[in-house]
């Protein structure tokens, strides 16, 4: 059985997120629902989907994902006192196609024994549910950290992760979570493959009231991102070959003078050039820095 994790906030859409797993073919998977202490109490919604899918809810007294999402989605995870192997963390706005949990079922005899992190093939959809995007297909297996330097996206609910393993990682905390999904998947594989389901569909909600949609917290994430590409470049480095380590500290440098009042994250730059690359190279780096607080 696969287990789901709803960590809900936000009730705009969050009918449409239930009956999509009321719509599922197979009924094999079980809800766990997290209210983080929301205004939007979704007793009186829930209450329409008794009987047609296994789920509890649970609602916590104090509110964590203003401040801490991560924090949030861990908590969430916890509600699993299942023996389910398999994890999804579905989004309070996304959407499943009917036939998400069927797929997942009908091909885990080829991912069950050799793969830590699967993922399904998505789409975007708006507030109004509308397609906003064509389907984003992925290579049937792939190395985990290809997709960083591929041209696609990544949304956490089209992923589904090997529990255990999931527990086990931990999810790390950037800004927003931005991110924390990503390095989540790298760490949970260990940096290997991750299998493919292209024959089902999550929908992905980009909104005013998601993260993705909203341009208010750009500061936010590109502190995240900085954060992100140090953490992969300090601590991960030994993954990478040497060109996706150049792509990776272009996009640090380009997040540095996002923010390059930041003397510290000078301090912390400077000690990776210093210590993975080449004088030349840090001595560009300088030269950009310069060029940029003149401006």
């Amino acid at each position: 059985m696969l287990s789901i994790i709803i960590p809900y906030y936000k009730i705009t859409f969050f009918d449409k997120t239930i009956q999509s797993l009321a719509n599922q073919t197979n009924k094999n998977f079980k809800v766990f629902i997290g209210d983080d202490n929301s205004q939007n109490n979704p007793s009186e919604l829930l209450e329409k989907y008794k009987g047609k899918f296994q789920f509890q809810y649970t609602k916590f007294d104090e509110n964590f994902g203003s401040n801490d999402l991560v924090q949030q989605w861990n908590r969430c995870i916890e509600l699993d006192n299942s023996e389910n192997k398999w994890l999804m963390i579905l989004g309070d706005d996304d959407v499943l196609d009917k036939n998400v949990v069927e797929e997942f079922h009908n091909q885990r005899n080829k991912f069950e024994d050799s793969i830590n992190v699967v993922r399904f093939s998505t789409i975007k959809i708006n507030q109004k549910g509308d397609f906003i995007s064509d389907i984003y297909y992925n290579p049937i297996t792939e190395n985990s950290a290809d997709f960083l330097f591929r041209e696609t996206r990544s949304s956490l609910s089209e992923y589904v992760f090997r529990k255990d393993d999931l527990i086990k990682t931990t999810i790390k905390k950037f800004p927003l979570a931005w991110y924390s999904d990503v390095l989540a998947v790298l760490e949970v594989s260990d940096f290997k493959e991750i299998y493919s389901i292209n024959e089902a569909v999550v929908k992905i909600r980009i909104s005013d009231e998601s993260i993705s949609g909203n341009s208010d917290n750009m500061s936010k994430k590109i502190k995240a991102s900085f954060q992100f590409y140090y953490y992969l470049l300090y601590c991960k480095n030994e993954f990478f070959t040497e060109n996706q380590r150049q792509i990776l500290l272009q996009k640090l440098n380009n997040s540095y003078f996002h923010r390059k009042k930041s003397a510290m994250n000078f301090f912390k730059i400077s000690f990776l050039h210093l210590k993975y690359f080449s004088t030349k190279e840090y001595l560009n780096f300088l030269k950009s820095f310069w060029q940029k607080i003149k401006k």
